[in-house]
C-alpha cells in the first residue's frame, strides 16, 4: 500500500457495510486516516498491503506482528462493490504472503460474534477457533462476544 492509495481505502473503509463489521465504527476523517497511516507505515512490526486485479485495487490486508516467533493478527476487507469471490482470492494471496514471502508462523484473527460471514470465512481458510473473549468489546452500547481464530504455517495448503 502506498499513498497514493489512501482515499481509495479510507472510502472502503467508510462504507457502512464494512464499517458495521469492524471494531471501530465511526467514520475516520481524512486527517485520521492521514496520521494512521504515517504510523502504520512507519512501523515495522506491520504490513499494508493492497490487492490488485486489472491494476485496480480490490482489496487491503494488514498485518501486526504480536511478538517473538512469527506469530501476528490480520485484518482485511474488500472494496465495498468487489465481485463475488474477491474476498477469497485476497484470503489466498494474503495467507500466501504471510507464509511463503514473509515466514510468519501463525496468523490470528479476531471477529466480532455477530459477524457471520467472517467467522465462516475464516473457518473455510482452514482457521480453528481458538477461543471466545466474553463481552469484551463494548460498541458504546452494547457488549459483544469476540471470536478468535488462528491458522498456522503447518496447518494451511495453498
Amino acid at each position: 500500500m502506498a499513498a497514493d492509495d489512501l482515499e481509495t481505502i479510507r472510502a472502503w473503509r467508510n462504507h457502512p457495510n464494512v464499517r458495521s463489521s469492524m471494531f471501530s465504527t465511526n467514520e475516520i476523517t481524512r486527517e485520521e486516516h492521514q496520521a494512521w497511516f504515517d504510523r502504520a507505515s512507519a512501523d515495522a512490526a506491520r504490513r499494508l498491503l493492497l490487492l490488485e486485479r486489472d491494476d485496480r485495487a480490490i482489496g487491503f490486508v494488514q498485518f501486526q506482528v504480536l511478538g517473538e516467533g512469527g506469530i501476528v493478527e490480520w485484518g482485511f476487507y474488500v472494496a465495498p462493490r468487489a465481485q463475488k469471490g474477491t474476498g477469497s482470492l485476497l484470503s489466498h494471496h494474503a495467507l500466501r504472503f504471510a507464509f511463503q514471502h514473509a515466514g510468519f508462523h501463525k496468523v490470528c484473527g479476531r471477529v466480532l460474534a455477530f459477524n457471520e460471514p467472517s467467522i465462516a470465512f475464516h473457518l473455510k481458510f482452514g482457521f480453528l477457533r481458538e477461543g471466545i473473549l466474553r463481552e469484551h468489546h463494548f460498541d458504546g452500547s452494547r457488549y459483544h462476544d469476540v471470536f478468535c481464530f488462528g491458522l498456522l504455517k503447518s496447518a494451511w495448503h495453498d
